[in-house]
């Protein structure tokens, strides 16, 4: 019987709305044209290693990674490059973009496209990193942190334990959820893999309990790998979070300012750990990914697996198209997810779901004034104080907002969630930790 265990600090408890729950992965047809940013990860951009006109085949390297933190990019289709040029994403800017036509589906010869299950991981510690850091694999869950930088555990610092995320606390988003249920043995030996790549014994599940299927499951095989285990967790929101969920399961606190690797642990999500799995067994590079299309008034709120580059126009389509009644589109999920005013630009390896808000719900309410209630304190996850940093970057004292740890915000949102008065409370934080990187950059500057 399962302890459930959750992080004792703040927290909120939205509808949970998992319409797609049910509904198995299915490959989403391949598209005709593909949009493939250079920058689909945190760090660097990309640098393009290609040019205009050239042919390539799908898993082929497009652009390289630039330093250390940066990652690589594949094509996800056989075809021409039609053209390198910018093209908006789902941040509102435009970026630096591969857009190729699709002719067939040929792939790079060295991917190993059979069904076949490789569960003998014969790669070194050092060779399943370099892996990884070629098929450009980076955080899934939505960072989309380059992965091999977690697993170069800093000097100094030691990891005891992994922590394999897959919580999904975000209402709606139901991909990682089938990705547990349907790839769960490949997802094991991904575990594995991660597992030697790090240099730990001892590697944990967190699931939350309205998951029972996927504990169930993962919880039997675990049984049958050693050192790994499954964790039950009550179902709270943002416990998907990388310190409520060292927290959670360890016990252990991420001090302010520090990293997980700081207390032992590093924390990677199922699709990620599923990437793993394909990068070091089978040399495939990450071209795709599931998406969950979901949303009130869907047709058909569905499970795709998606080539990176496709346009969500497309995979709307497939879920029964855009309502009459659409208000908004949103990639990811209510609480954290970015709200698009195309639906030209494409799926990239962070984008977990596309949520389609009706109408009704999709404008927000106008904004009162603070009634001092502090339910924004009491269910902020680290700590802080949203009314007072809105303040503060209402008033532009930066200083004052990084005294006061706005850098310590996760933008989980559930702040502006639960107040009363409907004031923007993140949108304010986020300003306050833009202004505060702004300022340390110049002061790096200045010392150097």
């Amino acid at each position: 019987m399962f302890k459930f265990k959750t992080f004792p600090k703040g927290g909120v408890h939205p509808e949970e709305n998992k319409l797609s729950a049910a509904s198995p992965i299915r490959p989403l047809p391949l598209p005709d044209r593909v949009i493939i940013p250079v920058v689909q990860h945190m760090g660097a951009p990309a640098e393009p290693v290609v040019q205009k006109g050239d042919t390539v085949v799908t898993g082929q390297l497009l652009a390289k990674g630039d330093g250390f933190v940066s990652a690589n990019i594949h094509s996800s289709i056989s075809g021409k490059i039609f053209r390198i040029e910018e093209h908006f994403d789902a941040s509102g800017y435009k970026r630096l973009s591969f857009v190729i036509d699709r002719r067939g589906d040929d792939w790079d010869e060295s991917v190993d496209r059979s069904d076949t299950l490789r569960e003998n991981i014969t790669a070194s510690r050092e060779d399943i990193i370099q892996k990884i850091q070629d098929a450009g694999i980076v955080g899934m869950g939505g960072a989309t942190f380059p992965t091999h930088v977690k697993l170069n555990v800093p000097k100094g610092k030691n990891a005891d334990i992994l922590i394999i995320n897959g919580v999904e606390c975000e209402p709606f988003l139901t991909a990682d959820h089938r990705l547990m249920l349907e790839r769960s043995r490949e997802l094991m030996i991904g575990i594995r893999v991660l597992m030697k790549g790090l240099g730990v014994d001892k590697a944990v599940i967190g699931i939350e309990k309205n998951k029972p299927d996927a504990i169930e499951l993962l919880n039997r095989l675990a049984a049958k790998n050693a050192g790994i285990t499954v964790q039950a967790l009550k179902v709270k929101y943002p416990q998907g979070g990388e310190k409520q969920l060292i927290k959670a399961i360890t016990g252990r606190e991420v001090p302010s300012g520090a990293l997980p690797v700081d207390v032992g642990a590093v924390v990677h999500n199922v699709g990620t750990t599923l990437a793993a799995y394909e990068a070091v067994q089978k040399n495939k590079p990450l071209v795709e990914r599931i998406v969950t299309v979901t949303g009130k008034s869907v047709k058909k709120p569905s499970n795709f697996l998606v080539r990176i580059g496709t346009p969500i126009a497309e995979v709307i389509e497939a879920a029964g198209g855009l309502p009459d009644d659409t208000g908004k589109v949103v990639l990811g999920g209510p609480m954290m997810g970015k709200a698009v005013s195309k639906l030209d630009i494409p799926v990239t390896k962070g984008t977990s779901g596309i949520l389609i808000i009706p109408e009704g719900e999709a404008h927000r309410k106008p904004v009162q004034p603070c009634i001092r209630c502090a339910k924004c304190v009491s269910v902020c996850p680290m700590g802080l104080e949203p009314y007072l940093l809105m303040s503060l970057g209402q008033h532009q004292m930066w200083d004052k907002a990084r005294q006061e740890r706005a850098l310590d915000c996760i933008e989980c949102g559930s702040c502006s969630f639960i107040c009363p008065a409907d004031r923007p409370l993140l949108d304010y934080i986020r300003l306050d930790k833009k202004r505060i990187g702004e300022l340390i950059r110049k002061e790096k500057k200045a010392v150097s």
